[in-house]
């Protein structure tokens, strides 16, 4: 055992680790014994997300790149970070005495420029935006319950049906949602409510006003208008700009559909983990 490295950042604390440790795998009795641990990948990791780096530039002070990918893709293929955000959003919303499924939620989607890479993308000509689009819906604690990413030239609705039909599976109880005007449609909604028995609201924007602003001596003042919050639909923007704070997510830089979505899912749960460690148990 050489020196202990320098703590980043993005490191877990012992409090996370411990709420954590329960949920990620632990290493298989016989063979090889295990180089690195399993708080050591997971540290990896949160760095990967954050820094948004490349696989091979991980610092070297961390474990090899190659297995921290190797783990990031075998817990990936096993569903570990759609499970770890399922048991760390059921406890935070006990901790707030809700239940742990969700009755309501909120819908919205996220259009992100790709890089030259392959895989899935196409043109949103409304925001001018070529890459791909983040179908999210969110709880009304502004938590991510799925995520269906698709390419950027599909509309709004498309990828909302499939969000509706896996969500009512997944959570039983819900029967509500807002959306914004991207999702409109009496048709659309007649079809969902049949469907999956979840009905769909659309919260209509409404603008902030106005406000003076002083200006220079002998001009006259000026009416600017100001941003309001948009009841309901203020929930999942935030969310989008929680998930904004990880470099991993500020363009979509993978190949695969699904590792679009479990980065997604692996961010969420890592939010989730240091806002549970910062509250009493």
């Amino acid at each position: 055992m050489g020196e202990p490295r320098a703590r980043y950042s993005t490191d877990l604390s012992d409090a996370e680790w411990e709420i954590l440790r329960p949920l990620v795998p632990a290493v298989k009795p016989g063979g090889r014994p295990a180089k690195h641990t399993r708080r050591e990948i997971v540290n990896a990791l949160a760095y990967w997300l954050r820094a948004g780096c490349a696989w091979r530039l991980l610092p070297h002070d961390l474990p090899p790149w190659q297995t921290t990918y190797h783990y990031w893709r075998q817990w990936r293929r096993d569903g570990l970070w759609e499970r770890m955000l399922v048991a760390l959003r059921e406890r935070e919303r006990l901790r707030l005495g809700r239940n742990p499924t969700p009755s309501a939620g909120v819908v919205d989607s996220q259009s992100v420029r790709a890089t030259e890479r392959g895989g899935l993308h196409g043109y949103d000509g409304g925001k001018k935006v070529n890459g791909i689009k983040r179908h999210l819906l969110v709880d009304t604690l502004n938590t991510v319950l799925l995520v269906c990413v698709s390419p950027a030239n599909v509309d709004d609705r498309d990828g909302a049906e499939v969000l509706f039909c896996r969500a009512a599976e997944a959570f039983p109880r819900l029967q509500h949602i807002w959306a914004d005007q991207g999702y409109r449609g009496a048709d659309f909604h007649a079809a969902i409510r049949e469907a999956t028995g979840i009905t769909v609201q659309i919260v209509q924007r409404q603008d902030g006003g106005f406000r003076h602003t002083w200006a220079k001596a002998g001009a006259p003042a000026r009416q600017v208008p100001y941003f309001a919050v948009v009841p309901r639909r203020w929930v999942v923007e935030r969310t989008f700009a929680w998930l904004g704070r990880c470099r991993r997510l500020s363009k979509d830089y993978e190949y695969l559909r699904i590792n679009s979505e479990n980065v997604i899912y692996l961010v969420m749960a890592m939010l989730l983990l240091r806002r549970l460690a910062r509250t009493p148990r």
